[in-house]
This record gives structure tokens, sequence and C-alpha cells, in this order.
């Protein structure tokens, strides 16, 4: 006698329901993980663009600025920083990349719709001076409080990354909610 080997349909039938079901529960929480680590990729992206831009300052004994640019090549004041960003040698101290001043490194925009405000200070540029202290581009010291950079996703249910400078030049990043966040709504 021949024994007939295999799934009826209704097993077939309640193992898709099952399927269907712990793939529903899971699935956002798989996206919530995939934007908290392009949040996380991103601040970590610009941290380490400011300890560029901080030791390179230290190392050439000269002033080298972080701005944002669209074109890896000039400083812009329009949009955030999700746009992109470039360390350079500000030799001049004005802000903007002039003839002989070399760029350093070009940052590339950030994926996903990200958005990346810096705070009254570091709304367009931060630079750092050879002592490796950040400092506003006419020389005045930053003022505490206007010196964060806020890293969200808009829509998002996610916590976004304060990135806040500390008064040596260095860098904390904090986790908060997307309602306190400015420009992630």
């Amino acid at each position: 006698m021949k024994s007939n080997v295999g799934f009826t349909l209704i097993e077939l039938i309640v193992a898709m329901a099952i399927a269907a079901i712990v793939l529903t529960l899971g699935i956002p929480s798989f996206r919530e993980t995939i934007n908290n680590n392009r949040l996380t990729a991103g601040a970590n992206e610009l941290v380490s663009a400011l300890h560029l831009a901080r030791s390179e300052a230290v190392k050439r004994n000269v002033r080298v600025t972080l701005c944002k640019s669209a074109d890896g090549a000039t400083c812009t004041t329009s949009g955030g920083y999700e746009q992109g960003w470039i360390v350079f040698v500000d030799r001049n101290s004005n802000g903007a990349v002039n003839a002989g001043e070399e760029i350093i490194r070009s940052y590339s925009a950030l994926p996903g719709g990200m958005t990346l405000l810096g705070g009254t200070d570091v709304s367009n540029v931060i630079s750092y001076v050879s002592a490796g202290v950040a400092q506003q581009l006419n020389g005045a010291m930053l003022t505490a409080g206007n010196t964060t950079w806020t890293l969200c996703k808009p829509g998002y249910a996610t916590s976004a990354r304060q990135l806040v400078l500390g008064v040596g030049g260095r860098m904390q990043v904090t986790t908060q909610q997307p309602a306190s966040a400015a420009g992630c709504s």
C-alpha cells in the first residue's frame, strides 16, 4: 500500500496564516531598526567629520572649517547639512572655499529623507583653530545651547539624534523624541 506524504490544504492555509501574522508584526519593528541604524550612521558621519576638522586644525596649525555643501566644492547657506558638507583649510577665516584653500574631504548627502539642522552658531559653518577649539568665524567663542545639530527623519516615530558640541570642541550625541526636535515634524 502506498502512503501519501505531504501537507493537507488546511495545514498549508494555517501555516500561511501564521507566517502572515508573524511578518505583519515583525516588519514595522524591523523598519524602526533600519531607521535607527540610519540615524546613528548619519550622526557618526558628522561626528567623524568634526573630529577630522579638529585634528587637521591642530596638525596643520591653521583654521579648518566644516560647512554645508550641495556640490562638494563650495559652501552654501541654504538648506540643511543633509545635502552634504565639506571640510577645508580656511586660511582667510571667511567660511568659504577660496582659491588656494585645500578641501580636505567632501561628504555626500545623507540618504533616506533625513534632515540635519544646525543651531544658531553652527547653522552654516563650524571652524576649529590650531588650539583645537571651535570658534565662530569672527573669532568669538560659541554660545552654549546654540552649538547643536538635530538629525531626524520626519514622519517616523523613532527618536532623533541631537549632536551637542562641548566647550572644548568635543561632541556628545544624545537621543531625543521627535516632538522636541526642531525641524522633525
